[in-house]
């Protein structure tokens, strides 16, 4: 198979960046978008240019750091999944593929196709965890959870954090991995004690990376390589505005 690429490059942010075309020849169709992007870097390379710049690890759609926006849908037309679970049947033979990174203004800008999604981390840091003394790990049935709230927990646990919802999201928000952070947690009496102050960090933290707020789009849901539901979101809006309650009869 043989492709157009209209890949987005650029050195730096401050400097200006614009789609150049490559061609991507003699591609097998069960060949990965990251593999195929493999085999034109390589070519790029023996003409002594400078690679396209991309990020990706797994490449199992588990770590979500194949942040790739491609023919203008995050991780590609093929949904659920990540980037590199794309491959290259799902694109018709000659096709013009454009490739651009995630775009979000909390998403600061690296290299080509390459952004610093570290606000995503600072939200988790924020409060998406449980204070608990370390050692030897507590009996598993110790612990009564009904199975609604065990399976509402595992589904939001699901999210990989790639920021894919950010960068479909007319509005930038993260609106839906700050409430699977928040969920997963909250859904367990395990995340009680700080289900107050949680909710509360991680949306100050949000807002304070300059993501925008949810207009019910539901582009988040559409674009999400773990089918994070929407509704997750309603269930952050019932978790901030109880928490605000409380600390308002607290104080």
């Amino acid at each position: 198979m043989n492709f157009k690429l209209r890949v987005w490059r650029q050195d730096r942010d401050d400097r200006g960046g614009k789609l150049v075309d490559y061609e991507a020849r003699d591609i097998s169709p069960d060949t990965s978008f990251l593999e195929m992007l493999d085999i034109v870097n390589e070519r790029i390379a023996e003409k002594g240019d400078d690679p396209i710049a991309f990020e990706s690890d797994c490449r199992e759609g588990i770590c979500g750091t194949c942040s790739l926006t491609i023919d203008g849908e995050a991780h590609g037309p093929d949904h659920p999944g990540a980037a590199c679970q794309l491959y290259m049947r799902r694109f018709t033979d000659g096709a013009t593929i454009t490739v651009e990174p995630f775009r979000a203004r909390a998403f600061k800008f690296v290299k080509d196709l390459v952004v610093d999604r570290g606000a995503l981390d600072r939200i988790v840091q924020a409060g998406g965890f449980i204070s608990v003394r370390s050692g030897s790990a507590p009996e598993a049935n110790s612990v009564p959870v009904p199975k609604h709230n065990a399976d509402l927990s595992m589904e939001a646990a699901a999210c990989i954090g790639c920021g894919a919802c950010a960068a479909a999201c007319p509005n930038a928000s993260a609106m839906l991995f700050t409430s699977a952070k928040v969920a997963h947690l909250a859904l367990l009496p395990q995340g009680d004690p700080e289900r107050t102050e949680r909710v509360l960090s991680m949306v100050a933290q949000m807002d304070a990376e300059g993501f925008g707020n949810c207009t019910n789009h539901y582009e988040c849901e559409a674009v999400c390589p773990a089918e994070i539901s929407a509704s997750f979101i309603a269930k952050l809006n019932r978790e901030y505005a109880m928490a605000t309650l409380r600390k308002k009869v607290g104080e």
